[in-house]
């Protein structure tokens, strides 16, 4: 039996019951939009851009994450078992786990200040967007503040589920079955850094970084981010990647003053 109708026939006896292989999904206020499957190769959308103060100082800091060392094979992803999510790949995609870019540097590395923000900053309301795409999460790294709104969206017509794994926060496991349902999700406290996982596609995961204010970003295909907008002052930095860890720095900026620091990632 083609995999997507398996799915879709087993939905109430399996997905209800297991929540696609974690836990009983918690979420029922999930909304369905139908959609049209299609077999064509897909290219995934850029990655949002660091996020920025609605009304702040007037300092930045650009950062560049470098990566020392050789750069580690990426894994050829198998999707085989769920052809729906095989079909929509010309190419094999790759893993995200260590991603280093031509001109040395590290992509998906999550940089945000960590000590010296003083003041509130109120979370935006508008979402953020956690998409399944290509049965690939995207982006496969993000940021976004405590109490903003976290749109999740199945865009493959097959069944995919969304298992948060915070320690801070509460854990959700959600099921969506059908192409275009969104969910939408917010966290209650700050926390460095929320993984998500599908039990459905083993293979698919993602890693959020929740934070009281806006100062955040995560390294491009150049390992820039640039942080705007902030007051006057000394501020701790810290790297967070998930394959090597975390580093820190402190830096101190002036009004009007742009700072560049960099951060070193060895290979193991």
């Amino acid at each position: 039996m083609h995999y997507s109708r398996m799915c879709s026939s087993l939905l109430v006896s399996v997905v209800v019951a297991i929540g696609c292989g974690g836990s009983k999904p918690q979420d029922a206020a999930a909304t369905a939009e139908r959609g049209q499957a299609t077999a064509q190769p897909i290219q995934l959308a850029q990655a949002p851009a660091e996020a920025q103060p609605v009304a702040a100082g007037s300092a930045a800091v650009q950062v560049t994450v470098k990566f020392q060392g050789t750069a580690p094979a990426r894994t050829k992803i198998k999707m085989g078992a769920d052809p729906v999510c095989q079909q929509q790949h010309a190419t094999p995609m790759e893993s995200e786990e260590v991603v280093v870019n031509g001109n040395g540097t590290l992509k998906n590395a999550f940089v945000y200040v960590k000590n010296g923000i003083t003041g509130s900053y109120p979370a935006p309301a508008t979402p953020v967007t956690l998409e399944q795409v290509g049965c690939w999460y995207h982006p496969h790294v993000f940021g976004l503040q405590v109490n903003q709104p976290m749109e999740i969206l199945n865009s493959d017509a097959t069944l995919h589920n969304i298992n948060a794994k915070p320690t801070v926060n509460t854990p959700f496991n959600i099921a969506q079955p059908v192409k275009g349902m969104k969910t939408t999700k917010k966290f209650a406290k700050p926390e460095v850094m929320v993984k998500f996982k599908c039990n459905v596609h083993p293979w698919m995961n993602a890693y959020a970084g929740v934070l009281e204010h806006p100062f955040f970003g995560v390294s491009d295909d150049q390992g820039v981010v640039t942080m705007k907008g902030l007051p006057a002052g000394t501020y701790t930095l810290e790297a967070w990647h998930e394959t090597y860890g975390t580093q820190t720095q402190t830096v101190s900026v002036a009004d009007g003053e742009t700072k560049s620091i960099e951060f070193t990632f060895k290979a193991q």
